[in-house]
C-alpha cells in the first residue's frame, strides 16, 4: 500500500509538472518578435555574472525591481585622496559619485572602479569589499566560529572518559584522517610544524567549496573559483616549502646527484630543478581554480537550458527541462564529491611538496635511525 501511494504521488507530480510546462508554453505563444527579443535569456551574462566579481551582490528580481545588497567601496585617487561609500551611490547621477564610476564594457578597465583625471581615465587604489571579498570574510568568520565551538567541547570534557558524538565526533574523524593519513604520512618527522597550516588549508577550501553550492545569500559566491584566492593559497604552500626547506633540499636543486655533464658547463638539471620550484605551486593554483570554476559554469549552463527552450514548444521545453533538472541533480551530487576531493588533493600535494623539502642526506637519515 505504501509503495502504491509513492507511485501515485510520483504520477501526480509528473502531471503537475507537465501542466505547468504547457502553461508556460501557452503564455509564450503569440509573442511578437520584439517581445521575444526582450524575453531572451542572456546565458553568457548569467554565467559570468555569477562566477565573476562585482561591487554589489545581486540576489534576485522582484518584478521590475532588483534586490541588491550594496557593498562598501574604498578607493584612493591621486587627486582627492581616500573615499568610502556604498556601491548603491553609483546607481544615481548617471552612475558617477564623487568622480568615480564603473568602467563600461569594452573599455580598458571593464567592470572596475575608475575616475577621470583631467580627461585621463585612471584606476585608483581599490580596497573595496567586493562580492568575493565579502563572501571570503563571512565564510572565514563562520569557519572560525565552528572550529572554536568544537575546541570548546574539548576544553569542557575529558577525552579519556567521554568520546565526542554528533558533529564534534564527525569533525574529529575528518581532522584525524587528514592529520594521520596526509600530514604525518607525507611530511615526515617534522609534521607537527606544518600540521596547523595544512589542516587550515583543507577546511578553508572544503568549507568554501561547500557553501559555494548553496544558492542563497550570503552564500553561493564562487570563492575557490577565483584565481586570486587559489593564487594566495599556492603562495602560502610555496613559502612553506622553500622557507623551511633543508640544506639537502637546496643542494639537490643547485647541485643534484646526477652526472657532471648535466650540471656543467651548461647547468641543465639545476635549471630544471629551479623551474620546478615555481611549477609546483602553479599546478596547485590552476587545478583548484579550474575544477571549481568549471563545476559552477556547468551547473549554470544546464539551468539555462530551461529558459533557452521556453519558446520551442511544449515537447522541447519538457524534454530540456527534464534533462536540465536531472543533470543538475547529478552535477550537484558530483560537486559535493569534488568539493571534498579538491580540498583533499590540494592538502595532500602541499604535504608531499613540503615533505620533499624536508628530506635529509644519507648521513642525516642514518643518524635519525
Amino acid at each position: 500500500m505504501i509503495l502504491f501511494h509513492k507511485y501515485i504521488n510520483l504520477f501526480l507530480s509528473v502531471i503537475i509538472f507537465l501542466l505547468s510546462v504547457n502553461y508556460v508554453c501557452a503564455q509564450s505563444e503569440g509573442l511578437t518578435a520584439a517581445e521575444e527579443q526582450v524575453n531572451t535569456v542572456d546565458v553568457k551574462e548569467i554565467v559570468f555574472s555569477h562566477i565573476g566579481d562585482s561591487y554589489e551582490w545581486h540576489i534576485t528580481n522582484i518584478g521590475e525591481k532588483e534586490l541588491i545588497v550594496p557593498l562598501p567601496i574604498i578607493v584612493r585617487s591621486k587627486v582627492t585622496g581616500w573615499h568610502c561609500f556604498l556601491s548603491s551611490r553609483l546607481h544615481h547621477n548617471n552612475g558617477i559619485y564623487e568622480g568615480f564610476y564603473i568602467a563600461p564594457a569594452g573599455t580598458e578597465y571593464e567592470g572596475k572602479i575608475v575616475y577621470d583625471n583631467n580627461g585621463i581615465i585612471e584606476r585608483p587604489v581599490d580596497l573595496s569589499i567586493t562580492k568575493v571579498a565579502f563572501a571570503l570574510i563571512f565564510n572565514s568568520l563562520l569557519l572560525i566560529i565552528i572550529i572554536l565551538c568544537i575546541a570548546r567541547w574539548y576544553r569542557k570534557h575529558d577525552v579519556t572518559k567521554a568520546a565526542p558524538g554528533g558533529f564534534v565526533g564527525f569533525m574529529e574523524m575528518i581532522i584525524l584522517m587528514i592529520n594521520d593519513d596526509i600530514v604525518k604520512g607525507c611530511v615526515g618527522p617534522k609534521w607537527r610544524k606544518f600540521s596547523p597550516y595544512l589542516l587550515t588549508a583543507f577546511f578553508f577550501i572544503l568549507f568554501n567549496n561547500l557553501v559555494g553550492l548553496i544558492p542563497f545569500f550570503p552564500w553561493g559566491a564562487n570563492v575557490t573559483g577565483n584565481i586570486a584566492i587559489t593564487m594566495v593559497l599556492a603562495i602560502c604552500t610555496f613559502l612553506a616549502i622553500n622557507i623551511f626547506g633543508t640544506k639537502h633540499y637546496w643542494k639537490e636543486i643547485f647541485w643534484p646527484d646526477v652526472p657532471w655533464w648535466l650540471k656543467a658547463p651548461f647547468p641543465m638539471m639545476p635549471f630544471i630543478e629551479l623551474f620546478g620550484i615555481f611549477t609546483k605551486p602553479f599546478a596547485l593554483m590552476i587545478r583548484l581554480f579550474a575544477n571549481m570554476l568549471s563545476g559552477h559554469m556547468a551547473m549554470l549552463v544546464l539551468s539555462s537550458l530551461i529558459f533557452i527552450s521556453a519558446s520551442m514548444g511544449a515537447a522541447m521545453i519538457t524534454g530540456f527541462t527534464l534533462a536540465s533538472v536531472l543533470f543538475n541533480i547529478f552535477m550537484n551530487a558530483l560537486e559535493l564529491l569534488v568539493a571534498f576531493i579538491q580540498a583533499y588533493v590540494f592538502t595532500m600535494l602541499s604535504a608531499v611538496f613540503i615533505g620533499l623539502a624536508q628530506e635529509h642526506g644519507k648521513k642525516d637519515k642514518n643518524e635519525e635511525i
